[in-house]
């Protein structure tokens, strides 16, 4: 289905919305442009949303399952206008956002669906999920000049680390719940990422409510929705396995000529299954067993 513009789309489908769970894509080219939008629908995602500028379509073979809506995926603030203005439209329903060339990989993906997985976490009384995005790259960048190979796609097995999200609010001490993650291809490349660009966590899976608002941050004017987990235990927590960082930094040029390979000597294959992120304690089950 074609929309000309974001809120064409939400004025003619309030009804997929209302039911969700609904995944937004912002489409930056045609990397990977077909798994995205096919992964996202295999796990169960009723409404998928590929946001494009008006000169990429999407592929052909997705016919009615994926809504193509024109959007200025360029201009500043397009994810959260975008986003923010499917929170007002639709409150009550779970949502995703994603980039293309990023993969959502919850526990036991493979056999449940992500509304399976909401379901759980919704009786958790959770409205929200941490989500880490894990840098995705090819082994081979002479053959993968892009960085992006789904055959040949590697992971860092190490590296990772949080620090306290201080609150300004309260002499800069550490927010309760709440953590700044690090690591992947920003850390090990951080001279080529500014400071603000450099965390890895995003709250990718939430439920819309009447004034949420999501920030440039990726956190939201909510604070709950920003922790990870409740109180009481831990949470599910998912990733978003992502070649976005890579392509970045192999399409800047200041950056594409200073890196011959992203491999290092934590480097492993990525074996597209989410017993592996969870092996390496890139997601928990929480008490979701």
């Amino acid at each position: 289905m074609e929309h000309d513009s974001i809120a064409a789309f939400l004025a003619d489908q309030k009804a997929a919305l209302a039911k969700g769970p609904t995944a937004l894509v912002m489409v930056e080219d045609m990397a990977a442009l077909s798994a995205t939008l096919g992964h996202l629908l295999k796990i169960g995602f009723r409404t998928v949303v590929a946001l494009c500028p008006p000169e990429l379509p999407i592929p052909p073979q997705f016919g009615q399952r994926v809504h193509r809506v024109v959007h200025p995926v360029y201009a500043d603030g397009a994810l959260t206008g975008a986003v923010n203005a499917a929170i007002a439209a639709a409150p009550g329903a779970w949502f995703h956002y994603c980039y293309n060339a990023e993969f959502l990989f919850y526990p036991f993906c493979e056999t449940r669906t992500v509304r399976d997985l909401l379901a759980f976490h919704a009786e958790e009384r959770r409205d929200a999920m941490l989500t880490y995005v894990i840098d995705l790259y090819a082994a081979d960048l002479d053959r993968n000049p892009d960085a992006v190979s789904l055959r040949d796609a590697m992971l860092d097995r190490s590296g990772y680390y949080a620090l306290g999200r201080p609150d300004p609010a309260n002499h800069n001490h550490p927010k309760e719940r709440q953590l700044d993650f690090f690591g992947g291809l920003r850390w090990r490349f951080e001279e080529h990422v500014a400071p603000p660009k450099r965390r890895i966590d995003r709250i990718g899976l939430f439920r819309a409510q009447p004034g949420l608002t999501l920030r440039e941050d990726h956190t939201f004017n909510i604070e709950e929705y920003n922790t990870y987990a409740c109180p009481w235990h831990n949470n599910l927590t998912a990733a978003i396995c992502s070649f976005r960082t890579a392509k970045a930094l192999r399409s800047n040029p200041g950056s594409r000529h200073a890196i011959r390979s992203f491999r290092w000597r934590n480097s492993v294959p990525f074996n597209w299954h989410s017993q592996q992120l969870m092996d390496l304690g890139l997601m928990e089950p929480g008490q979701w067993f």
